[in-house]
């Protein structure tokens, strides 16, 4: 989940102007860093909770992928129109209902009676999250104007992204050894520090943006009913008349949202966009890494807890090589780019990660920790790679116009790579009368899925006939009027 700056606004002049620092920049800039710190350490320290979590409530595997899937889920279908929403109520203003969804939810997620709430709460916490990251940008770009000291402060707040996901399983291995509550309890003072600090920004000005409310229900209803037909397969099988009907909504909802992509006056993924080859195919590779990233990372937070036997603050660590590499990996990637192309690195990237997940998959059910943890590298540091250099590969292929839709596309693909990863192979290590066979099996499908997804990258780069269209002169936003 790196985020690059553009190639403009990391031009520095040797002389001229001081940089344009508009009031209360500083404390902006340390509101957007500690929620955006917060937002990528929520995305990752569930995971090491959650032997914790299903004993206290005495779930099952089922649960435990709805824990999980409620977040990604709703962060998935809500940043198809979350930039849209900042834009028209501002982006400060954006950032702190998101914020403060988020923070809101994360109580409720602490104090969760039953699973059925922490699941709920979970979905809310997705949805602000979603809110946040686009609004976070937009924030600095209008608090910075100068080209310089934007390039410094998106700068940070990468950095600060790529610190909370490293931080994340090490901040949940210690939590939980206090209560599971702890991972969600940790979110309000931090969250409360930045919607204070938040109060010292300018307001933000709105936009006249219109919002596609067909689109984004049939997006919610589309992605959250094929995952529940996944997940609720695992338990009941294929043939259960709810995971029949679940299937049948997803098919339904996704032919709404089409439809309403192809007649709405102001759709939400505009059907030209998505018939780009550029488009259609980046968002495929998107989806097939985060099915290897988090689905791994899902696979062997339990696997660690459950077959070798670690507490989560040992799974924390263990996690904490691949983690801290990887979060280097956004800046060594964006080099490569510039210099060698950003196909080079997807490609790499996704070789290294189709590697070792396949290593995994030959282990042995007694093999040492350590190997484990040592082929979790590759997977990491070839996902950051690639994802990184694939947004900048994207990018150069997308008009001005059209920068926020394709990213907001993009990324939300890749989350419901992440889910629909979780419901599969939860499914299939609950299905195994051996975790280790169904885990092997899991790694397997996610390797080959990598493996498949170079195969587009290589169309990407000989079968793309033309550039993703711009749109038309008359959808440009205007400033409401007061």
């Amino acid at each position: 989940m790196s985020t690059s700056a553009s190639p403009a606004s990391l031009r520095v002049g040797a002389a001229g102007p001081p940089p344009q620092i508009k009031p209360g920049a500083r404390p902006a800039l340390a509101a957007v860093l500690l929620g955006f710190f917060t937002i990528m350490v929520d995305a990752m320290i569930v995971n090491v909770a959650l032997p914790s979590i299903g004993r206290g409530f005495g779930s099952g595997m089922t649960g435990l992928q709805w824990v999980v899937d409620g977040y990604t889920l709703a962060f998935a279908a809500f940043l198809l129109s979350a930039g849209a929403v900042s834009d028209r109520i501002g982006a400060r203003q954006a950032f702190a209902c998101g914020l403060g969804l988020f923070v809101a939810a994360s109580a409720v997620c602490a104090m969760a009676p039953n699973l059925g709430v922490l699941v709920a709460a979970r979905l809310v916490q997705g949805a602000g999250a979603a809110v946040v990251v686009p609004s976070s940008l937009s924030l600095l770009r209008e608090t910075f104007p100068d080209p310089a000291a934007r390039a410094k402060a998106i700068a940070l707040w990468g950095v600060g992204g790529s610190v909370g996901a490293a931080a994340g399983p090490v901040a949940g291995g210690l939590l939980t050894l206090i209560d599971w509550r702890m991972i969600f309890f940790v979110n309000l003072p931090v969250g409360a520090v930045a919607l204070l600090l938040l109060k010292h920004a300018q307001r933000s000005p709105r936009q006249e943006v219109p919002f596609d409310w067909t689109g984004q229900v049939a997006a919610v209803a589309a992605m959250g009913a094929l995952t529940y037909a996944v997940i609720e397969a695992g338990a009941d099988g294929f043939g259960a008349g709810r995971v029949l009907v679940a299937f049948a909504v997803a098919i339904v909802a996704a032919v709404v949202y089409l439809v309403a992509q192809a007649r709405g006056r102001h759709p939400m993924t505009p059907l030209p966009l998505l018939r780009s080859r550029t488009m259609s195919l980046s968002v495929a590779i998107g989806f097939a890494l985060n099915v290897g990233f988090y689905g791994m990372i899902f696979l062997l937070g339990l696997y660690l807890q459950q077959v070798h036997g670690l507490s989560a603050l040992a799974t924390g660590v263990a996690f904490l090589p691949m983690t801290v590499l990887t979060s280097f990996m956004g800046p060594v990637a964006a080099r490569l780019a510039s210099r060698l192309g950003a196909r080079m690195p997807v490609i790499t990237g996704q070789s290294l990660m189709a590697a070792g997940l396949l290593a995994m998959v030959a282990l042995p059910a007694g093999a040492p920790v350590w190997l484990t943890v040592v082929l979790m590298v590759p997977v990491g540091a070839g996902g950051a790679m690639a994802v990184t250099a694939l947004t900048a590969l994207l990018l150069e292929k997308v008009p001005a116009e059209r920068v926020g839709v394709a990213s907001g596309v993009l990324n939300a693909a890749r989350q419901l790579g992440g889910a629909l990863a979780v419901a599969v192979f939860g499914a299939l290590v609950a299905d195994r009368t051996g975790f280790v066979s169904g885990l092997h099996t899991s790694l397997l499908i996610a390797a080959a899925t990598v493996a498949v997804s170079v195969v587009a990258t290589v169309l990407l780069r000989t079968q793309v006939p033309h550039q993703i269209p711009a749109p038309a002169a008359d959808a440009s936003p205007r400033p409401l009027e007061r």
